[in-house]
């Protein structure tokens, strides 16, 4: 028999359990990747980048036999299984809405014309529908939900690479083709200095930061540091399973049981990217309409040059462009930052979090549309778990205390680099001398502050006290 194993979110060849399921079949494998051209949440450019490098070393992993397409998979996937003869399609689940649906649609149309069709759960610890609180709905608060995940039954180990398969030969479509890599102009220089996507990658990735997990609890909190996992990326594409994070973080902690307050925390951050899921399968209309509904009127601005500025790292607060600039260079952004960021847009700013949203779709090699979307509803306060709403970063604040001697800030903002650590944070607080010292002219070297934070905290401040009147009216 032939069975097509269709690809999505789980780019590798371990613990994929739809690849399992064909090679205990005994069949002869077709694997396949659809590149889907509907649907509002396509891939950004950055995870465009990305999963063209991703699918590259799964296609050598499999011996250069994956077919690559382009288009509506339903049509797609029956005229291979009529070229083919093949009898069964596996794949692992999605969770987002529009994904949803087309699953559900293409798995009823081919078991009405005699196609064995099965899917199974690669990408989360717990499938969505699962964990349910003690009235039978789903959490909106994190802290209850992932107790209720680690009281459950222990998580299966991952399986190991199949041994044996049969891969069908014959595939020819040049992965060029599918337009995924940018050319005019080509921007992903950054990208490729930072990372090497793949199954192997992300293994390196783990095995790295499972070296130095020590201290994560604390140190995380601080963007100079090299402190976090940077394993969301491989995640984000199935790279590596949540079961092999789990079960390789937990035998570190049987090893060396003083690491276990810094793993477990490291474990609470898989747990919020579970929370995530769990909202987005309950409530689909996470990416674009907030939880709390007071929130559905919300009067946020429309500015395209503050939106511009933002986006561009020239807002005049060093940590903010810095993170910024980090994003757009690297395509990636450390999490502390990442809030900081994300509260000045939304409430310095009172932007909305849908613009913050598509931004980071567009430019994170992470983006995740669950991630995403819970994690900018947190920020702007309408969301799960955003208590208190209200809470505004102050990004002066906030670089004193993780960048306190401007590492970060001078890594990326490269023209405050000779301003002490007492102004990196506040540069426009500086004397003329230490300013000219430093070699910058405010406004023209380095820019002043687009806003003042204060000022923009109490008017973000009274817009949210007055939100429960404006909505009970």
């Amino acid at each position: 028999m032939k069975c097509i194993v269709w690809f999505r979110k789980d780019l590798r060849l371990t613990d994929n359990p739809a690849l399992q399921e064909a090679v205990r079949l005994k069949a002869q494998i077709i694997p396949i990747f659809i590149l889907e051209n509907s649907g509002p949440w396509q891939p950004g450019g950055a995870s465009r980048w990305w999963l063209h490098h991703s699918l590259h070393q799964l296609n050598s992993a499999l011996n250069n036999s994956m077919h690559f397409y382009q288009g509506d998979p339903l049509p797609i996937l029956l005229e291979l299984i009529k070229q083919t003869q093949a009898t069964a399609v596996v794949w692992n689940r999605r969770y987002g809405p529009e994904e949803i649906a087309v699953d559900t649609r293409i798995k009823t149309e081919l078991e009405a014309r005699g196609i064995g069709v099965k899917s199974f759960n690669s990408h989360l610890l717990f499938e969505p529908w699962e964990i349910q609180n003690n009235q039978g709905k789903f959490f909106q608060v994190f802290t209850p939900f992932w107790k209720k995940c680690l009281a459950r039954a222990r998580i299966e180990p991952p399986l190991p690479i199949p041994a044996n398969m049969q891969l069908m030969s014959g595939a020819t479509f040049d992965l060029k083709k599918l337009g995924l890599l940018p050319t005019k102009p080509d921007w992903a220089s950054g990208l490729r200095q930072t990372w090497t996507p793949g199954e192997v990658g992300a293994q390196q990735k783990l095995a790295n930061f499972i070296s130095r997990i020590a201290g994560y609890k604390q140190n995380r909190n601080y963007p100079a540091q090299q402190a976090t996992s940077l394993l969301s990326p491989h995640l984000a594409w199935g790279e590596i399973s949540v079961r092999q994070l789990w079960h390789a973080i937990h035998t570190q902690i049987r090893l060396y049981p003083v690491l276990e307050q810094d793993a477990l925390n490291f474990l609470s951050e898989i747990g919020w990217r579970e929370f995530s899921y769990h909202l987005l399968y309950h409530v689909p209309t996470l990416p674009t309409h907030p939880l709390r509904q007071q929130f559905a009127n919300f009067p946020w601005q429309q500015d395209e040059n503050a939106l511009r500025k933002w986006s561009q790292g020239q807002t005049g607060y060093p940590i903010i462009d810095a993170g910024m600039r980090e994003l757009w260079h690297t395509g990636y952004m450390h999490n502390r930052v990442r809030m900081i960021v994300a509260s000045f847009l939304v409430k310095d700013l009172l932007l909305s979090w849908q613009q913050g949203e598509a931004w980071f779709w567009d430019t994170l090699v992470d983006a995740d549309l669950a991630n995403n979307s819970a994690s900018w509803q947190w920020v702007a306060g309408c969301g799960a778990d955003a208590a208190p709403y209200f809470r505004v970063f102050n990004p002066v604040l906030q670089g004193e205390k993780f960048d306190p001697e401007g590492e970060y800030v001078k890594r990326w903002v490269p023209e405050l680099d000779l301003l002490s650590a007492d102004y990196i944070h506040k540069p426009w607080q500086a004397s003329a001398i230490k300013l000219k010292g430093a070699g910058i002219e405010l406004g023209v070297t380095y820019p002043f502050p687009m806003v003042d934070h204060e000022k923009a905290r109490h008017r973000a401040l009274e817009i949210y006290q007055e939100l429960p009147r404006s909505t009970s009216s």
